[in-house]
């Protein structure tokens, strides 16, 4: 594995900002008075000026373009945080030389060395053996830990990490075979469709086996003549958690009030009565899927590749029931949009999906959400503004472009001014798993058998609190609009998302924890370690460690007694550069464990 300082950056498609197209002005010419002597039958064409008049104007050369470029490391380093799961030396001095854009750019570009799917089968993860995978959610964690702590754009997974939080389906309620493989088909769909468009990708997740089983898509009816009706629920949280929400909004996120004064809804019963019936008819797609009999049993097991395939509404290709037709035909009436009866479940669903994707909701619905996970829990009206208006057109026309979306969000003046660095009220926590992921990538985490063995981070007692992919229900780890009550942050009318899982537990939990972690010892860090080679390269001058700390851990935001105090901490444990490693380990880990529980870190500005 390379360790995170080496200079050497495999991204491909780097690519600097285009030239602005400058307008030249070219004056007139003037003409001799009286150049213009009428001959009979003459050509109709103009005399060349006289000798010594003056030429025409030249097109003035275009300025060079703005590149904009940190001022410092500490500006690179924050831009960076907000970008990705980690930041490296290697990362700041591209930011420096290259600017923002152009990093960025060759980032987003960058395609993940390995998918999710590309593990599993790696590991073993798929093969029907005595170890039951198919049975089993714990691949599914050692996917996710894979992904997020090694390997990969870290952009293109700080996206798909955020998204994953906004689109939520959860390990925990898949209750189907080859349910690890159906979690990690899903995160595969939030990493191809990262920097692609909404649309596709509401549409691909609609499909997905995963979300099928999580809210009850796969195998959802029609209405029949015994009282059945279709299911409300994926028809019901695609409108208030995947796409409009609740109420009416401004393109900033403000919300639209009528006459009353209060909050216009944005859909009703009839409308979810009605959009339920356009997701009804679709099952797995087990064509071609071949089936193993379990070791030392009689179940025949399928393969998992049906767990990659989108639900189909052509009932040949289902395991059970072919032949049958499951799609309501009746007429659908949401949101305004007729569906007319007899529309087959195909056209249906392109129909609904186009009726969400340019709802005007849509935009500031998901910028805002986007903004809070990425990088503030309370952006301006004006900054979310600013990120609505690109998802509405992308400067070329299109709607719903996402990779201008999320560059919008990162190179937005508020995300990147030193303004709201200084601002308390700008900022948000960083996730416990966001903590981790960052911890491993800087300091070069591996796995010891290659099958990540971290696990369900769930608890909040002896681990994280919080474990990707793993939400306790739809509506995610913690909801946008929570506020803590009784605090200065519910007095100023701010929000805080992730206080919702801070607690006295959840904080005494993961200061236990990341000790643990940090120093390789414990259950938990039996297989997961890091190596801190660069560490280790300067650990007898604790001033400079400290710096490399701060700087990568926080873009230099440890306030000066912080860091005061840390480094008493770290001359308290002395280590010579003739030392051996174990010496020098201690006083790493005990400055890595002091700012990653510091106050400073905690919170990311």
């Amino acid at each position: 594995m390379q360790p995170p300082d080496t200079a050497v950056d495999n991204d491909s498609g780097d690519t600097k900002p285009g030239t602005a197209h400058a307008l030249g002005r070219v004056s007139a010419i003037a003409l001799a008075a009286g150049s213009v002597a009428a001959c009979g039958g003459g050509d109709g064409g103009t005399a060349p000026p006289p000798i010594g008049s003056p030429g025409p104007t030249p097109t003035p050369t275009p300025p060079p373009p703005v590149v904009l470029k940190p001022e410092s490391d500490a500006q690179a380093a924050r831009f960076a945080l907000h970008a990705s799961l980690s930041v490296s030396p290697a990362d700041i001095e591209t930011l420096r030389e290259d600017g923002y854009l152009a990093w960025l750019d060759a980032k987003m570009a960058r395609d993940n060395d390995q998918s999710g799917a590309q593990f599993l089968k790696a590991r073993g993860f798929e093969k029907v053996d005595t170890r039951r995978w198919y049975n089993s959610a714990s691949p599914g964690d050692a996917m996710i830990w894979s992904q997020l702590m090694q390997g990969g754009s870290g952009v293109r997974k700080r996206a798909a990490l955020a998204m994953s939080e906004f689109f939520v389906v959860s390990l925990n309620s898949i209750n189907m075979a080859w349910r690890s493989s159906a979690i990690t088909a899903y995160w595969d769909t939030l990493n191809e469709h990262a920097f692609g468009n909404f649309r596709d990708l509401i549409e691909d997740i609609s499909l997905n086996p995963a979300m099928g089983v999580f809210l009850n898509t796969r195998g959802n009816r029609k209405a029949d003549d015994k009282g059945r009706v279709p299911d409300e629920n994926y028809g019901r949280e695609i409108m208030q958690l995947f796409s409009i929400g609740l109420v009416e909004l401004n393109r900033d996120g403000t919300v639209k009030t009528g006459s009353d004064g209060k909050p216009i809804e944005t859909y009703t019963n009839n409308d979810v009565t009605g959009i339920a019936k356009a997701f009804t008819g679709y099952d797995f797609d087990f064509k071609d899927i071949g089936f193993t009999t379990e070791v030392g049993g009689t179940r025949q097991v399928e393969d998992a590749e049906y767990a990659y395939a989108s639900m189909t509404a052509d009932s040949s290709r289902w395991r059970y029931n072919k032949g049958r037709d499951f799609h309501s035909g009746e007429e659908k009436k949401f949101l305004g949009v007729t569906i007319p009866a007899g529309t087959g479940p195909v056209e249906t669903l392109r129909i609904t999906h186009d009726t969400l994707f340019n709802h005007p909701n849509v935009a500031p619905f998901f910028s805002k959400q986007m903004i809070q996970r990425l990088v503030t829990s309370n952006p301006s009206p004006a900054y979310v503004d600013r990120v609505a208006a690109v998802f509405e057109n992308n400067g070329s026309g299109t709607r719903g472009d996402l990779g201008a979306v999320f560059r919008a969000i990162w190179m937005d003046e508020e995300a990147r001014s030193e303004t709201t660095l200084n601002d308390p009220t700008f900022g948000k926590i960083r996730e416990p798993i966001v903590r981790l992921a960052q911890w491993g990538r800087t300091f070069g985490a591996a796995s010891a058998g290659g099958n990540w063995e971290l696990g369900d981070m769930s608890n909040a007692v002896d681990r994280l609190g919080q474990s990707p992919l793993r939400s306790p229900s739809v509506f995610n780890f913690f909801r946008p609009g929570y506020v803590p009550q009784k605090t200065e942050t519910s007095a100023r009318g701010l929000v805080a998302p992730e206080m919702q899982i801070v607690n006295e537990t959840s904080v005494a939990g993961y200061v236990n924890f990341m000790e643990r972690m940090v120093e390789g010892r414990g259950y938990f860090a039996r297989d997961v370690k890091a190596a801190y080679t660069q560490e280790l390269a300067i650990a007898h001058d604790a001033q400079a460690l400290l710096d490399r700390l701060d700087l990568l851990l926080t873009g230099m935001q440890l306030a000066d007694d912080t860091r005061s105090a840390i480094l008493s901490a770290l001359e308290a444990r002395p280590a010579a550069q003739g030392d051996a490693d174990d010496v020098k380990l201690r006083r790493i880990h005990t400055g890595v464990f002091l700012v990653m529980i510091s106050n400073d870190y905690t919170v990311q500005r």
